[in-house]
């Protein structure tokens, strides 16, 4: 009798540790963004009379006029904006002619460089690369890496009349992993824009 009893009892606490060993133990999932689906890449030219200057720009998105510049106008009727309604973003297009006082090459150049390296704070990092084009348009193209407001900006000039930024933002909070497939998609935009830039 007491050996049924030692198995019975040895039956349970089997049964008892197998239901204990198969609970589900809850696990954390990795985050996860949504699918952001890319439009398919193709070009059309921005060439408005009285510009003083042309490029190629995507055919997903529209050039819009810029009237505000932080509640007042801008300085001249060439700021314009590329607006990406279906990816929520906008590269904002300011020019400036050089010429004397708050418009000299170099204070452009210093003011450009201080607009990017406002973003120091957030950034992980800044790259710079040298723009060089056969159409005589030379500046800097800026990458902010992290969760800076304007991860992509540029400035493109010929160094004598005409001056030209660009700074890409999205109406959203910044987030470098969930928008990085649409950083990089729009980086190849703003490259083409720049390598396609014509001054008149």
């Amino acid at each position: 009798m007491p050996d049924v009893k030692a198995r019975a009892l040895a039956l349970v606490s089997l049964f008892i540790l197998l239901f204990t060993a198969c609970e589900n133990v809850p696990t954390p999932k990795p985050r996860g963004y949504f699918l952001i689906k890319l439009p398919e890449r193709q070009y059309r030219k921005f060439d408005m009379p009285g510009y003083p200057y042309t490029f190629e720009y995507p055919a997903y998105a529209n050039i819009v006029k810029d009237t505000s510049f932080f509640g007042e106008a801008p300085e001249n009727p060439y700021w314009i904006n590329v607006d990406f309604p279906s990816l929520n973003g906008k590269i904002y297009l300011s020019y400036k002619i050089i010429g004397p006082g708050n418009n000299t090459f170099r204070k452009l150049v210093d003011d450009a460089f201080k607009m990017t390296y406002k973003h120091t704070y957030k950034a992980e990092y800044i790259d710079e690369n040298a723009i060089h084009t056969p159409n005589h348009v030379n500046g800097t193209f800026y990458e902010v890496g992290g969760n800076a407001a304007s991860s992509k900006q540029f400035f493109a000039t010929d160094s004598l009349h005409h001056f030209l930024r660009g700074a890409l933002y999205f109406d959203a909070t910044p987030n470098a992993d969930s928008l990085a497939p649409v950083y990089k998609f729009l980086e190849q935009d703003m490259w083409h824009m720049v390598e396609t830039l014509r001054w008149r």
